[in-house]
């Protein structure tokens, strides 16, 4: 196992597997700039390393993510509006680093997640939860707006309810969480890593540019015009089928054997 030495966060790479930990538990693993800073870092990190085909982000201790730490509010009260422009757009710019990872991304909650902690799941592909995780998009209580996080939740829990959570601010037990889409699935505490191994298992058995291009195809669209995804869909498909993978998994596929990224 290779491990990266931070100051916020921990990052492991275990073979196809890197786990990036969430590493302040005596502030349940608020963020402040170092840490924004380190967690866009180590996505670069994880995009650029080709033997790593899942990512895993999770919390140290018994929360996953506390959202903004009281000590860096403290310090960004006294901050000019470019101050605070430059440090939410490094927040926005390591959401976005996150989503747009072309490897599939799990978020293990291990507990709460508040305000912008939310946003780091909901980046996610898939989130699985234990079933006392809760969670809340609280920020209109002190007077702000889940600015930077919004595109990813709304993403994920819809129009509706983010309408519902982000106007009332009021908590989300793990069951709402499921019911509405903020996370995938909700599992006893005790069988969380065993629930999120048996997923990394599962998506190693894909073709890791067949995942790429999924993402890819989620993203892209929803922005289009039904005249645009004709091309854009067809053109996708046809280039993987001519591609090595492409060509390996079908001939794998036809002959019964498993394709041979599968070892």
């Amino acid at each position: 196992m290779n491990e990266t030495t931070f100051q916020t966060i921990r990052l492991a790479v275990d073979g196809k597997v890197a786990r990036i930990m969430f590493a302040r538990p005596e502030v349940h693993n608020a963020f402040n700039a170092t840490m924004i800073a380190e967690l866009a870092q180590a996505f670069d990190q994880v995009k650029a390393e080709a033997s790593v085909r899942v990512v895993v982000l999770t919390g140290e201790g018994k929360s996953f993510c506390a959202g903004a730490d009281i000590n860096w509010m403290r310090e960004i009260i006294d901050y000019s509006y470019e101050q605070n422009l430059s440090e939410s757009l490094l927040l926005a710019e390591a959401l976005h680093k996150l989503y747009s990872l072309p490897k599939p991304t799990v978020a293990m909650v291990n507990g709460t997640a508040i305000g912008g902690g939310n946003g780091f799941l909901a980046a996610c592909d898939i989130a699985v939860a234990a079933e006392e995780a809760h969670f809340g998009l609280s920020e209109v209580k002190i007077g702000l707006v889940p600015a930077a996080i919004s595109p990813f939740v709304i993403r994920k829990i819809g129009e509706s309810k983010a309408r519902e959570y982000f106007l009332t601010g009021k908590r989300i037990p793990a069951q709402k969480a499921q019911e509405i889409g903020l996370v995938n699935q909700i599992v006893p505490r005790e069988k969380l890593e065993d629930t999120v191994d048996e997923l990394i298992s599962l998506l190693l058995t894909s073709g890791p540019e067949a995942l790429a291009s999924c993402k890819e195809l989620i993203f892209q669209v929803p922005q289009m015009s039904l005249e645009e995804v004709k091309e854009f869909t067809a053109r996708m498909i046809a280039d993987l089928r001519i591609s090595e993978e492409g060509q390996e998994g079908m001939a794998s596929f036809l002959e019964k054997r498993k394709p041979n990224w599968i070892k």
